[in-house]
């Protein structure tokens, strides 16, 4: 059998893999606390030149200063946050491919363990300095888990959970950042803030450590014994019995003894690096709308908390919508993320045409819908990106768009500093960014109900591109059949 027979035999989402995914979804609260941090750890108080003694903000910008400095303390703030993305970029390109090498659970459980070290380096941290330090090093560490930590719960799956899973991933985040900022509320001190955000990673690491690999990622190493014993396994603790598995053997270039693919195959393979490079500016986009319009809420006049808070808990209606319209066949993965992503852009647009606050439609309103709709796409976008790559390759294909999403991320924390030329520059930057990706996002060729591939043999088969084929898009089809020579049909 097939390995999707496989997993409809011994169960596509019974309760031993719902145990699974609980872990690994709540873990998005942790990550969500982490990556939301300097909001409320940068605070700079709204008076400039006054002592902060006996002030009600608590910050690494108020603890060793008796004045402040606004535009000094801002950049640091800035560069801090920046730092942090700077830091899951570097751990998607050296932790992302690795997981494909050496598999999912160490690369993971490595990632997760030095996060949570290093996030007490920063409750800790005697100076600016070092804080900025701990804050790269917990971004390295994060984005070096974070991503296999997706694919996880794609691949303990059936496929045709693939999407649910990811949507409960993504919208758990946004529920992370609004439980910090009820934290926040109620933890002050920046340090303990800090503390109090980070313990939960520990716990969490001795739950993960009885996670099993990944039998997909085992499968398509050509470790079939191995991904038969763990399915095996998830039939006995679904309540199935020992239901006997026999998965069928493939003759590859996954086999461990023949050349591994790796990110070179993402430049040199013909359907991949068309793929690749749209995947990667629609990545960097929803990193840039997302995260740039959520820094902004600590820029907000009023209460620092409550919007904070706002701006996660508008996410949660972007994941059931986005669920509905991309299990749909009219429309689908492609159409559905670039509409969102086009909706995103056009409602940054018309905040530059009514008042900045104070009434229902104002600035601060359309801000919420784009991040809504931005939320919606980035949502869709990782489960699509998961769907497009073959499970041999999926990580290194994750990585690489991760790695043009943190640019966006990297540039983020800047992108509301902006308002200093002129108040609409801002929101021009996310609108120009949401409409171009898109644009460029209808590229790409539909997943939806069709099967996802686990080698680069069969990503380039006749049979798998026949399947394929309606919803190919005419340039990747062109550049494989100059590839191959003729036509793959």
């Amino acid at each position: 059998m097939d390995l999707e027979e496989a997993y409809q035999v011994v169960g596509e989402f019974g309760r031993h893999q719902k145990r699974m995914i609980t872990i690994l979804v709540l873990l998005q609260i942790y990550m969500a606390c982490q990556s939301m941090l300097i909001i409320l750890v940068g605070a700079v108080p709204e008076y400039l030149t006054e002592p902060v003694t006996g002030q009600d903000v608590n910050s690494i910008v108020t603890e060793d200063s008796r004045y402040i400095h606004p535009y000094l303390n801002a950049y640091k703030v800035n560069l801090a946050g920046s730092l942090f993305f700077a830091g899951v970029l570097i751990g998607n390109v050296l932790f992302g491919p690795l997981s494909d090498k050496i598999g999912r659970k160490p690369v993971f459980l490595t990632g997760l363990f030095f996060e949570v070290l290093f996030g007490y380096g920063t409750a800790l941290a005697p100076s600016y300095e070092i804080f900025a330090v701990s804050r790269l090093l917990v971004g390295m560490m994060n984005g070096g888990m974070a991503l296999v930590c997706f694919v996880l719960t794609q691949e303990y799956v059936g496929k045709s959970y693939w999407a649910m899973t990811g949507t409960l991933t993504n919208m758990t985040f946004a529920v992370g950042i609004t439980l910090f900022a009820a934290l926040g509320y109620y933890v002050r001190p920046w340090r303990n803030l800090a503390t109090a955000a980070n313990c939960p990673g520990l716990l969490l690491f001795l739950l993960c450590v009885t996670l099993p690999e990944s039998p997909r990622w085992l499968y398509s190493r050509g470790h079939t014994e191995k991904a038969e014993d763990i399915l095996q396994d998830f039939a006995v603790r679904n309540g199935k019995g020992r239901i006997p598995v026999k998965l069928r053997r493939t003759v590859s270039t996954s086999a461990p003894d023949a050349a591994s693919p790796g990110v070179f195959q993402l430049v040199t393979h013909p359907i991949l690096r068309w793929r690749t490079v749209v995947l990667m500016y629609v990545w960097y986009a929803c990193s840039l709308v997302y995260y740039g319009l959520t820094l902004s809420a600590g820029e907000d006049k009023g209460n620092r908390y409550l919007s904070v808070a706002m701006y996660g808990l508008v996410e949660l209606p972007a994941y059931p919508l986005c669920m509905y319209f991309i299990n749909k066949q009219w429309a689908g993965r492609r159409k559905s993320m670039s509409n969102f992503l086009a909706f995103a852009g056009i409602s940054c647009l018309l905040t530059m045409f009514v008042p900045e606050s104070g009434s229902l439609l104002s600035a601060t309103s359309l801000a919420l819908v784009g991040k809504l709709m931005v939320s919606a796409a980035f949502n869709i976008v990782y489960v699509y990106t998961s769907e497009l790559y073959p499970t041999v390759i999926r990580n290194a294909g994750l990585g690489v768009c991760s790695m043009s999403c943190r640019v966006g991320g990297i540039l983020a924390p800047f992108v509301p500093s902006m308002k200093s030329l002129h108040t609409s520059m801002p929101f021009m930057v996310f609108c120009l960014s949401g409409i171009s990706a898109a644009c460029l996002g209808l590229l790409l060729p539909e997943t939806l109900n069709k099967p996802a591939a686990e080698t680069l043999d069969e990503l380039s088969s006749p049979t798998y591109q026949r399947i394929l084929k309606p919803q190919v898009h005419l340039l990747e089809e062109k550049h494989l059949i100059d590839h191959n020579g003729t036509d793959s049909d």
